[in-house]
């Protein structure tokens, strides 16, 4: 799993904008190369279209909106009843949305996200 990590965090270093987009059909969201690949390689289709759906319904709320994966620790996760949670917020502190997940088989820690103009992102890539 440690070089899983790794590798997937060297991996999204490499994304500055994007090339292609590519679309979640029934969403309309787009989504950038970094984003593709992470999918891929973290096998996590799922956040890109529950981030989607949820940073869509908040979109009258922010144009701008970040989104930031983090795992609790084990000790926090016993006490919470939850592994991970998506905040989302408007990029200068205010939450707009929190969203728990009981499990994930997400493999990284924590991971920051961007939706603007319908499109999800890495920070790399805006």
């Amino acid at each position: 799993m440690k070089a899983q990590v790794n590798e997937i965090k060297e991996g999204l270093q490499h994304f500055h904008g994007t090339e292609m987009f590519y679309q979640i059909p029934l969403l309309k969201t787009r989504f950038t190369d970094g984003l593709k690949y992470l999918s891929e390689v973290a096998e996590c289709f799922w956040l890109i279209t529950d981030t989607s759906v949820i940073a869509k319904n908040l979109m009258n709320r922010s144009e701008f909106i970040t989104i930031d994966f983090k795992r609790l620790h084990k000790e926090k996760q016993d006490f919470e009843g939850y592994e991970a949670e998506i905040i989302y917020s408007d990029g200068n502190d205010t939450i707009l949305q929190k969203q728990r997940y009981r499990v994930t088989d997400f493999p990284l820690d924590e991971l920051r996200l961007f939706f603007v103009n319908d499109t999800l992102m890495l920070p790399s890539e805006y």
